[in-house]
């Protein structure tokens, strides 16, 4: 599963890294992937990270 990150969307909030460990967040609270600096990512298909872009609030995370 393709995600993108909009890192200017983001607001901190926290809902991506409750729903999966795909996500992590820089010192300043704003989302990236746990594993790479990259905005664009192809991540294993799960219902929570799924779950974790749609529940975004800003639309901060994205898939095709």
């Amino acid at each position: 599963m393709k995600v993108t990150i909009i890192p200017e969307k983001c607001i901190a909030c926290g809902l991506c890294q409750t729903y999966s460990d795909v996500f992590d967040y820089y010192d300043n609270g704003i989302v990236k992937f746990s594993n790479s600096e990259e905005l664009i990512q192809e991540v294993p298909y799960s219902d929570e990270t799924l779950l974790a872009v749609k529940s975004c609030p800003t639309k901060a995370l994205t898939t095709p």
